[in-house]
């Protein structure tokens, strides 16, 4: 890390940390040499990034390839009204630049892989993880691990907040907290469970700051530490964590979609396991004017039946109770489900061919492909 010297614009700006012993002047030239990668530029991102810009943080690497939605204003600050459409990687460098003019920003509008996660991280000093997917977070953990970079975690759900420092000094990494990834679905994203607005900007502020602290060399990290928050009732807990020295060696990087679990396209059902159907919205239109008339089951939470639903629904259980209530169902006719995006009535889909429904189909894409491509006034979340 270099440590270029400061001039006068560099003095009045930073006036503040000069005035701090553990910053001082030796701190502030180490912050404006320094380099940070961060993958992601959503809720964790957002706030990480601002702050790490007006820190003077010399070199910032941003990695996304999003684009700006509505529903994202309500948590990712760094993007505004304006930018809805735009590429989420130019409205955070206006802003970082409009903070900053004179950081230094990368921007990798890509999706990180295995094929160029080790490029991509190698040039900056610290990796800071603000992504939302279990197979990015094991690659960028790994990444950090073959390339010796500290790795600043957080991840968020509803009302709760993760936050840790993973492969820092001779501390554990992300592995150590979770060997194996949970099952494909169990945990599922904020898109399908919600979150609270500002608790990223809690999780992302804690994630900035550990960031400042590593590149200053000061204060205790949170390396070996787990910081829990729970923002409903205001509560922070600390867990321990340990190397497991009987871990094997990281060394290569792997195929992450597969470890966890993520299939690469439409799986193939077991060869005893009778499939659920399949149906696209178009065709699914088109079906119901011609005159089907399947009984129709929205999965989702009773909540969101209360933002938006399809007309023609018949009922409405939850996808994890629809097993324990396959007696309000009928047998006699077919089936059709549908959640927000397809995953959740994909399972409840499972649950009733297991139960012994002989004609059950999902409504592929859920209400949003409904929205999108048969009746866009309805509202999308």
């Amino acid at each position: 890390m270099s440590t270029p010297e400061l001039d006068a614009w560099d003095i009045a700006r930073y006036s503040r940390h000069l005035l701090l012993d553990e910053v001082g002047v030796a701190g502030q030239r180490k912050l404006k040499g320094a380099s940070v990668l961060c993958v992601g530029t959503g809720g964790l991102g957002s706030p990480l990034l601002l702050y790490l810009a007006a820190a003077g943080v010399g070199r910032i690497g941003i990695v996304d390839f999003d684009t700006v939605d509505a529903s994202n204003l309500q948590r990712q600050i760094i993007h505004g009204t304006a930018n809805i459409g735009k590429p989420k990687l130019h409205s955070a460098r206006d802003r970082i630049l409009d903070i900053n003019p004179r950081c230094q920003v990368d921007l990798y509008e890509v999706a990180l892989t295995s094929e160029n996660a080790l490029e991509i991280l190698a040039p900056y000093d610290v990796v800071v993880d603000g992504t939302d997917n279990f197979p990015t977070r094991y690659l960028v953990n790994d990444a950090c691990v073959i390339l010796g970079k500290p790795n600043v975690y957080g991840s968020i759900f509803k009302f709760e907040g993760q936050a840790s420092v993973f492969n820092y000094g001779n501390g554990p990494n992300y592995r150590d907290l979770y060997p194996e990834p949970p099952p494909p679905g169990l945990v599922p994203s904020c898109a399908e469970g919600g979150v609270l607005g500002v608790l990223p900007g809690v999780i992302g502020c804690i994630q900035a700051t550990e960031t400042i602290k590593l590149l200053l060399g000061q204060g205790t990290s949170l390396s070996g530490r787990l910081l829990l928050y729970d923002a409903l009732n205001m509560r922070f807990r600390e867990l321990k964590l340990r190397r497991d020295p009987d871990a094997k060696p990281i060394t290569a990087l792997i195929d992450y979609q597969q470890f966890c679990g993520v299939p690469h396209g439409t799986p193939e059902p077991e060869a005893d396991m009778p499939a659920f159907h399949r149906i696209q919205v178009q065709d699914a239109q088109r079906r119901l004017q011609e005159g089907w008339k399947p009984f129709v089951l929205d999965t989702r939470k009773p909540h969101e039946a209360d933002i938006v639903r399809l007309p023609f629904t018949d009922a409405l259980i939850p996808h994890e109770l629809v097993a324990a209530r396959v007696d309000e169902l009928p047998r006699d006719r077919d089936i059709l489900v549908y959640c927000r995006s397809g995953v959740r009535s994909g399972k409840a889909a499972e649950a009733l061919v297991a139960a012994g429904f002989s004609s059950v189909t999902n409504l592929e894409g859920g209400v949003l492909a409904w929205a999108n491509e048969i009746d866009p006034s309805m509202p999308t979340y």
